[in-house]
C-alpha cells in the first residue's frame, strides 16, 4: 500500500509540470458579455486573433450578453478554472455586484471569483446625440432636459451597465431627469440612437467614432479627466464645471479564480506580447481606443481603486431602473 501511494505521489510530481508545459493544448473560449459592436467585442476580437499566433491554439470569441453583462461575467466566474474559459470584461464588472446590494439581490457573481490577467484599454466615455438634434452643447441639453423632465431618452448597454451609470452620474450632477432605455449591449444602443429610438447615448469612443467622423452623430462632452485624443475639440464634463463626473470604460482580461499559476503566467506573457502585435495596435488605433496595458499585479491595484470609486457612484445614484 505504501509503495502504491509513493508511486502515485511521484507520478503526480512528474505529471504536474508536464500538464503546465502543454497548456494550452486545445481551443480557448474568450467570453465577451455583450453583443457584437460594443467595446468588449471590439477589444476582444483583435486580442483573440493576436493571442492565437502566440499560443498556437484557436482563441474563439463568444458573445454572451444579458443583464448588463452579468450573464456572461457570471458564466466565466462559475466556469472550470483551467485556463480554457476567459473573460474580456468592462468596468461594469465592478458595478453589477454593488447594484445587487442596493436591491438586496443574490449577487450574480462576486469580484473575487475572477482573477485579473491584464488591463487592455481604458477609454473615457463620450456623450453623443444625433447630428440633426437641437443640442449643440451640454448647456443646451441640460436646459432642455430641465424643461421636459423624463422626456429625453438615452440608450444604455443594460441596467447598471457602464453606459447607464455614466449617464446617470451626469444626470445627478446636472440635476436633470432623463428616460433610460436599456439594451443588451453597446452595439444595439448605438443602433437605437441611429434609428431615432432614443436621443442620446454615453459610449466608448470606438463604437461611435466612425459615426462622428461621418457626420451622423455629434459629441457633446467626455467623461475623462482630459480630452479624448481622437476628439480634441470635445470638452470634458470637468471643464464644463461637473467636477465629479468622471467615468472610464476600461477593458480587461480575466480568468476564473483558482486557474493554475502556470496557465495564468502563460496568459500574462501572451497578452503582454499580443498588445504589441502590429495588427492589434492598428485595430485599436483605428477605433480610437489607445492601448492602456497593465500586467496582473498593476491591474489588480488599478481595479481595486476603480471599484471603490464606482461603489461610491452607485450608492450616490441609488435605485434606478
Amino acid at each position: 500500500m505504501l509503495r502504491t501511494l509513493t508511486a502515485l505521489a511521484l507520478l503526480g510530481l512528474v505529471a504536474a509540470p508536464a500538464t503546465a508545459q502543454t497548456y494550452p493544448d486545445r481551443p480557448i473560449t474568450l467570453v465577451a458579455p455583450f453583443p457584437p459592436g460594443g467595446v468588449a467585442d471590439q477589444v476582444g476580437r483583435p486580442l483573440g486573433a493576436a493571442m492565437e499566433k502566440l499560443l498556437k491554439q484557436p482563441v474563439v470569441l463568444q458573445n454572451k450578453p444579458g443583464a448588463g453583462g452579468a450573464v456572461g461575467m457570471a458564466s466565466v466566474a462559475q466556469s472550470r478554472p483551467d485556463g480554457y474559459t476567459l473573460l474580456v470584461a468592462l468596468s461594469s464588472i465592478s458595478i453589477i455586484p454593488e447594484a445587487d446590494k442596493l436591491f438586496n439581490r443574490q449577487p450574480a457573481y462576486t469580484m473575487d471569483q475572477l482573477a485579473p490577467v491584464a488591463l487592455l484599454s481604458a477609454d473615457p466615455t463620450v456623450m453623443v446625440v444625433k447630428a440633426d438634434s437641437p443640442w449643440k452643447t451640454v448647456k443646451d441639453f441640460v436646459e432642455d432636459a430641465k424643461k421636459r423632465p423624463g422626456q429625453i431618452a438615452y440608450a444604455s448597454s443594460g441596467v447598471y451597465g457602464t453606459l447607464h451609470v455614466a449617464m446617470e452620474m451626469f444626470a445627478v450632477a446636472a440635476d436633470i431627469k432623463l428616460r433610460h432605455v436599456p439594451f443588451s449591449g453597446g452595439g444595439p444602443a448605438v443602433t437605437a440612437l441611429l434609428g431615432n429610438n432614443v436621443q442620446a447615448l454615453a459610449s466608448g469612443p470606438g463604437p461611435v467614432l466612425a459615426q462622428i467622423k461621418a457626420g451622423t452623430m455629434r459629441p457633446l462632452a467626455g467623461w475623462g479627466d482630459k480630452r479624448i485624443p481622437a476628439l480634441p475639440d470635445v470638452p470634458t464634463f470637468k471643464e464644463l464645471g461637473y467636477k465629479d463626473v468622471e467615468f472610464y470604460i476600461w477593458a480587461g482580461l480575466f480568468a476564473p479564480k483558482g486557474t493554475p499559476a502556470p496557465a495564468i503566467n502563460t496568459l500574462r506573457e501572451a497578452t503582454k506580447k499580443a498588445v504589441d502585435d502590429p495588427d492589434f495596435k492598428k485595430t485599436m488605433e483605428n477605433q480610437g481606443s489607445p492601448i492602456s496595458y497593465l500586467d496582473a499585479p498593476e491591474f489588480q491595484k488599478f481595479w481595486d481603486v476603480d471599484a471603490a470609486r464606482l461603489a461610491v457612484a452607485v450608492k450616490k445614484i441609488g435605485k434606478v431602473e
